[in-house]
């Protein structure tokens, strides 16, 4: 049983900030690559900011110096810190773990929380 849990969005005004959370069960963690991921409706799902197993990170461009993605393998966790929001930040923001073990790559989803920045 694969399960990854997010927490943390909500409404906030444009300039705040936020902090998602994501706790996932039955992955080995420590070797999987994270990512929060979101979507709007009518657009495609995109990647906000990953992590690899190595700790590098990646950001899309619309998010880099306002965002930060970290993970804490001791606690099968990792986070998305979200400052200076935007409204056009607002989104399903969706946790994402992949695994590969050998060969095999598997791709693992939370059910996404909602982050809505309006003033």
């Amino acid at each position: 049983q694969v399960q990854l849990v997010e927490s943390g969005g909500g409404l906030v005004q444009p300039g705040g900030s936020l902090r998602l959370s994501c706790a996932a069960s039955g992955i080995i963690f420590s070797v999987s690559s994270l990512g929060w991921y979101r979507r709007t409706p009518g657009k495609q799902r995109e990647l906000v900011a990953g992590i690899t197993s190595g700790g590098i990170t990646n950001y899309a461009d619309s998010v880099k110096g306002r965002f930060t993605i970290s993970r804490d393998n001791a606690k099968n966790t990792v986070h998305l810190q979200m400052n200076s929001l935007k409204p056009e930040d607002t989104a399903v923001y969706y946790c994402n773990a992949k695994y590969r073990p050998g060969f095999i790559t598997y791709n693992y989803w939370g059910q996404g929380t909602q982050v809505t920045v309006s003033s």
